[in-house]
């Protein structure tokens, strides 16, 4: 038997595919043409030019505050911590699904082996009958592309796995930044208990001296009792700084993915507050928001939801779907490479919408509205950016100046405890001035300790608002794309 051939006949004349091809052409939505955030030409705590953003200090900016134990914490933190490895993983599914829509460009193909038999007794003649049939068949089928709908989709797809990958940056660079955040307030907790127990032996000897006046007979009870009181009340405060210290070591553990106490060992050694480092080059905001990964996220998000909303728009045009099939018969199992009849047909069905009962018309609006929430929510990311950089800004300058007041006040109220110390053992003052000496030093470093590290929190806040802790090299990260504002 020949081979039977089907071929449909399609005809679409000029004019009607120019005016489809017309009516599907839209103008894609870029936060570039329809955001109507300003962005300022400096920053407004900058008294100086602004110098070009330093972006490859920004990568491993924690190694600039010279403090080993933070360098290995926040290198381990970005290895283990889950919401790293989530992220990650959200990454390899982006691509996943945006493999899932650059297949639906291509023909899908598809096999299958059939056979069959039946037997007939003709009780007349008492005799038996048989016959077999086998059949083979390759079926394909491709919709065609026939106005960029699946493009589109396929586009969007990959704006979602650039968003997915910025995303995984933007968690590096807030992981970084809690990370560094929590050790300074470790370091500020174990530096504040040990000018407690400093000053606890001043307070101590106070009490010693009291006692042994009144049992000479040259003081009271009342002065005993008053630096007993003293000395009790800034021991009470040992335990809290205790249960800070405690907490915090275990806050780190959990941000590096590890059990609590396991980094005991690492963080045992008390430390200092680290150095706050030189100011860095802020840059002008442009620089900032094209470094941002949760900025970039943003544009992403929009474009996705932009190609989505042109992609809804082309349901209203007729699609083509091409299907095809060669199939083999034969009487025998093993005549099906030698087949006795080939069957091949290729048919192309155009359709179009006519009456859906405004389902894509609705669709289109979800759509609509969809992208317009997108870029709300880039401008609000935009703004959130420029606010964290100004209050950075403006936390590093005000904590700076009330770090060197404190400084000047700190030397002074040290050296009235001394002084009046040496008068009071002199019987030249009493012990209330003594005791408000001891309290006022005792507070007074205290709070130069609370605002060094506020200081250093605000230089912390200072590298995340301007988008530091991730790198295009990173084999997690993706390649960068500038940002358009």
């Amino acid at each position: 038997m020949h081979p039977s051939h089907h071929f449909p006949i399609l005809r679409i004349t000029i004019p009607v595919l120019t005016l489809l091809l017309t009516s599907c052409a839209t103008t894609r939505t870029t936060p570039s043409t329809a955001s109507t955030v300003v962005l300022p030409a400096q920053w407004q705590q900058t008294t100086t030019d602004a110098t070009p953003l330093d972006t490859d200090a920004l990568t491993n900016w924690w190694e600039r505050f010279n403090d080993p134990v933070l360098n290995e914490l926040i290198t381990t933190a970005l290895v283990q911590s889950p919401d790293i490895r989530t992220a990650v993983s959200k990454v390899a599914e982006s691509r996943a699904v945006r493999g899932t829509e650059k297949s639906s460009l291509l023909p899908s193909l598809s096999a299958g082996v059939s056979g069959g038999g039946n037997t007939i007794r003709n009780r007349q003649t008492n005799t038996t009958s048989s016959n077999e049939s086998y059949s083979a068949s390759l079926d394909t089928s491709w919709e065609i592309d026939l106005f960029g709908k699946q493009r589109l989709s396929l586009s969007a797809a990959d704006a979602d796995l650039a968003q997915t990958k910025e995303n995984l940056h933007a968690a590096r660079v807030s992981l970084a930044a809690e990370v560094a955040s929590t050790y300074v307030s470790l370091r500020s907790a174990e530096t504040q208990l040990d000018i407690i127990r400093r000053n606890l032996t001043a307070r101590e000897e106070t009490v010693q001296l009291t006692q042994w006046r009144e049992q000479a007979g040259t003081g009271d009870a009342l002065d005993s009792q008053q630096a007993i009181s003293t000395l009790e009340q800034a021991r009470a405060a040992i335990p809290s700084l205790e249960e800070t210290i405690a907490q915090t070591r275990n806050q780190l553990a959990l941000l590096a993915g590890r059990t609590p106490g396991a980094l005991d060992t690492l963080l045992s050694t008390a430390a200092e507050l680290p150095r706050s480092p030189a100011q860095l080059a802020v840059g002008i905001p442009a620089e900032t928001l094209r470094q941002r990964p949760d900025v970039r996220a943003a544009e992403y998000a929009v474009q996705a939801a932009a190609d989505r909303t042109a992609s809804a728009r082309r349901e209203r045009l007729p699609s083509l779907t091409l299907s095809g099939s060669i199939g083999i018969e034969a009487l025998k199992a093993g005549k099906l490479a030698n087949p006795e009849t080939i069957v091949a047909s290729i048919l192309g069905n155009l359709t179009a919408p006519i009456f859906d009962a405004g389902r894509i018309r609705n669709n289109i609006t979800i759509k609509d509205e969809q992208t317009k929430q997108s870029l709300i929510g880039y401008e609000s990311t935009v703004l959130i950016a420029l606010s964290e950089v100004e209050n950075a800004l403006v936390s590093i300058r005000t904590n700076s100046e009330r770090l060197d007041i404190l400084d000047r006040s700190a030397t002074a109220a040290a050296e009235a405890e001394r002084l009046a110390t040496l008068k009071y053992q002199a019987g030249q003052t009493d012990l209330i001035t003594v005791l408000d000496a001891q309290r006022t030093s005792l507070g007074v470093q205290e709070q130069v300790v609370i605002t060094g590290a506020s200081e250093l929190t605000a230089h912390i806040q200072l590298y995340k608002a301007l988008g530091g802790g991730w790198t295009p090299d990173d084999t997690t990260a993706s390649s960068t794309q500038t940002t358009s504002l």
